[in-house]
């Protein structure tokens, strides 16, 4: 099971802040992305943003990052300060 987290802009998106999934074998950011699309359609556009950032256990992560069983995952959009 990995926890996947949606912060800001893309939580209201989507519409949601928090799930659970089952993998039974390790899979990469990028191939989570796209079993989130395939499971939750109307979220393709928001999540093929090429602006999206990851982390993997609050630690920023590539999309050809691996992905573990007990992991955390947040997708987030780029936040500027000032």
């Amino acid at each position: 099971m990995i926890t996947i987290l949606f912060f800001a802009q893309l939580r209201e998106q989507l519409g949601c802040e928090k799930l659970s999934l089952e993998i039974t074998t390790p899979i990469t950011v990028a191939k989570l992305r796209l079993e989130l699309i395939r499971q939750y359609p109307h979220w393709a556009e928001f999540l093929n943003s090429g602006k999206l950032l990851f982390a993997i256990n609050q630690t920023l992560a590539k999309a050809s990052q691996q992905i573990n069983t007990g992991d955390e995952v947040a997708f987030f959009p780029p936040v500027t300060g000032g």
